[in-house]
């Protein structure tokens, strides 16, 4: 809600693309100081919860005691005022006067306390606070405020973060084929029988000869 007057382009329900979102008020508000401080003008931001709901909650049981001691604090708060307008209407008044005034405040304020709880007792009993809380809350910005709110906020924000261009990319290497298999020796333990008309070495025939089995 608005504390400081003005309708906004804001104020009718027109708001930018999402920048971040967060499950917390509380973190909301901060990413909005951010923006801010990071010179995003402020009629450009917005905090839109999503998923609104109201939470009730009971703070003690009302009854003629409670009401009328609400109702003396609330009318010595009203009989304070009353007496600092009659002391600044006429300083020289004594101070039975402004005691006077006090009193009377209070006991307006407890009369009409009591006689409130008095009409509403049977459909209400009891005290309570009021809230409204969301689900989570998205911090949005114009379109023209987007990029440099994503730089901002860095990984918190919703999509890509530009990167600096400062920063060359790092180059990129073919892949080098794998190592061919190297081919294996043939075994030359083995020794093929001579082919016709082939000559033959004495050595190695000796050989031949010497590793044949002999004949059974």
């Amino acid at each position: 809600m608005s504390m400081i007057g003005g309708r906004g382009p804001q104020a009718t329900g027109e708001v930018g693309p999402v920048v971040a979102s967060f499950s917390t008020y509380e973190a909301a508000q901060k990413a909005v100081s951010e923006l801010i401080a990071g010179e995003i003008p402020a009629r450009e931001i917005a905090i839109v919860g999503k998923g609104l709901r109201s939470i009730e909650r009971v703070t003690g049981r009302l009854g003629y005691a409670s009401a009328a001691r609400s109702g003396a604090i609330n009318g010595l708060l009203l009989g304070l005022l009353f007496s600092a307008v009659v002391v600044l209407g006429s300083p020289t008044v004594p101070i039975q006067v402004f005691v006077g005034v006090l009193f009377v405040g209070i006991a307006i304020g407890m009369l009409f306390s009591i006689v409130t709880y008095s009409l509403v007792r049977r459909r209400r009993d009891y005290a309570s606070v009021m809230a409204v809380v969301a689900d989570t809350y998205e911090v949005t910005v114009t379109a023209n405020s987007l990029h440099r709110a994503r730089q901002v906020l860095g990984p918190r924000a919703n999509g890509p973060v530009a990167a600096d261009p400062a920063v060359p990319a790092a180059p990129t290497h073919p892949s080098e084929p794998p190592p061919s298999r190297r081919a294996e020796p043939a075994d030359t333990s083995r020794t093929e029988p001579p082919r016709y008309g082939e000559r033959i070495d004495p050595d190695v025939a000796s050989g031949a000869d010497r590793d044949e089995p002999p004949a059974s």
